[in-house]
């Protein structure tokens, strides 16, 4: 009895083992994977390009007569209005020069005054034959010596007004002031440079552009002038060096025509619209354009496994086994698709979701 009540307990425990080792077994749960079938399409993709703002009418300032500085009217960084007072020089002797000028034009005046009445008393006499022909050209040349002075004088006096006039320097476009690298009392002369009025109504990215993508655009084959083929490219954005995206949108306007022979580039100006002011010269961003690709087979990232210096994908065979192969790629610039330019062939099914755990061979069910 004895020996077989320990018979059932080791039966009974054995089982119980058993039963416990099969519940604590993993279960094989299938991997799935999702796919895809390669096609060709058409995509627009953004191409960038760093840049630098520069206003379209930026002037720098600088005298045109020498004195000292006696005022500086503006501010860095303020917006200025065309005609607005910017700096004032000593305007003494500018005024000193023009007193005596007008004083020498009432004396030509009063010169050429004399030499007409004497004139005009000598050719009376001359017809009642009282003087010689003599005297009256005599006269009527010092009355035409008097006329010219008086012109001179008059000349005098408009370049008088001149110089006094640029005593006071005033912008001669609408826009921002740059730095000011005077001080009120310096000696200034013609050539001395006082500050920038960046004129930033409309302004300028200047950017390089690759030849291949002039190329690229004109693939069409436009044979037209450069600057009625500029027509042909679309609306471009500036980003901020943020990655802010400014408002408004802007055009290619002009290209060199000339490529340089070490970049490969040529170089090309946006221009932007700037109502608000917030772009300013010297501000360096990135110029985005927009480039139509016709016909490419496009996958996303995450079907791309990168091994070394190989871009492989997993091809779907027709046994639904999955098998590795090498492709060559160019950026989307979307960051979440790449381009494919080789190793796939349209109707090919590919990997996508999950395809960094795809083991050769192995069957992808979907």
């Amino acid at each position: 009895m004895k020996k077989n009540a320990l018979k059932w307990v080791l039966v009974l425990g054995a089982s119980v083992m058993l039963a416990s080792c099969k519940m604590d077994m993993p279960k094989v749960v299938p991997t799935s994977f999702e796919t895809m079938t390669i096609e060709k399409r058409d995509i627009v993709t953004p191409v960038k390009f760093s840049a630098k703002l520069k206003g379209q009418s930026d002037v720098t300032i600088s005298p045109q007569v020498s004195g000292q500085l006696m005022k500086i009217a503006v501010n860095e960084g303020q917006q200025v209005k065309k005609g607005t007072v910017l700096f004032v020089i000593d305007s003494r002797n500018a005024q000193l020069e023009l007193d005596v000028a007008e004083a020498n034009l009432q004396a030509a005046e009063a010169q050429a005054s004399s030499a007409k009445l004497e004139y005009e008393s000598n050719q009376n006499l001359f017809e009642k034959k009282i003087v010689s022909r003599f005297m009256l050209d005599n006269a009527e040349n010092n009355y035409k010596q008097a006329q010219a002075a008086v012109s001179q004088a008059r000349a005098a006096v408009s370049r008088a007004k001149v110089n006094l006039g640029f005593c006071t320097i005033t912008s001669p476009v609408a826009g921002v002031i740059g730095d000011i690298p005077v001080f009120a009392g310096d000696q200034v002369q013609p050539g001395t440079r006082l500050t920038v009025v960046s004129g930033n109504a409309m302004m300028d990215a200047v950017f390089s552009v690759p030849e291949s993508v002039l190329e690229s655009a004109f693939a069409s084959g436009y044979e037209g002038k450069m600057k009625d083929a500029l027509k042909l490219f679309p609306d471009v954005t500036f980003l901020m060096k943020n990655g802010t995206e400014y408002p408004h949108k802007g055009r290619i306007t002009s290209a060199t025509g000339v490529v340089n022979a070490v970049t490969g580039t040529i170089s090309c100006k946006a221009t932007f619209p700037n109502p608000e002011g917030i772009l300013y010269s010297g501000i360096q961003g990135t110029v985005v354009m927009p480039e139509n690709l016709k016909g490419v087979m496009v996958i996303p990232q995450n079907a791309v496994v990168r091994l070394q210096d190989k871009s492989l994908v997993y091809k779907v065979k027709a046994d639904s086994t999955a098998t590795a192969v090498t492709i060559t790629t160019e950026s989307a610039a979307s960051g979440q698709d790449i381009i494919v330019t080789s190793g796939l062939n349209v109707g090919d099914k590919i990997v996508t979701v999950g395809a960094n755990n795809v083991i050769e061979g192995q069957r992808v069910l979907f």
